[in-house]
């Protein structure tokens, strides 16, 4: 498996913003579109971050991140199998134990 360039966010990272957004919504969700557009405020994104994806037309490498926390939901670690996030129908949702990793 390759190896993270230092210049880019890890999934980790991503996820722990998620979370971040997630917290500021109504409820705790969203759609992921509102994530997408709303991650760069709670995340520094360096210029490799931004290079568009090769596998997601219209997609910049951190975007696809952000997709990849459905996808792989059912790897250890993923903050959907670790219980932090629950999918919901076109977006995410932070849960209790989600809010508390957080520390809220």
């Amino acid at each position: 498996m390759p190896m993270k360039s230092p210049n880019r966010v890890s999934e980790a990272d991503v996820a722990k913003a998620v979370l971040q957004v997630l917290a500021h919504e109504p409820n705790g969700e969203a759609p992921i579109a509102k994530i997408v557009k709303e991650l760069p405020n709670y995340l520094k994104l360096s210029a490799e971050d931004r290079t568009p994806s090769k596998t997601r037309a219209n997609e910049e490498l951190w975007e696809q991140q952000v997709r990849n926390i459905t996808s792989h939901k059912k790897t250890p670690g993923n903050y959907i199998h670790e219980g932090y996030l629950e999918v919901i129908p076109g977006g995410l949702k932070l849960t209790d134990v989600g809010k508390r990793h957080l520390g809220n």
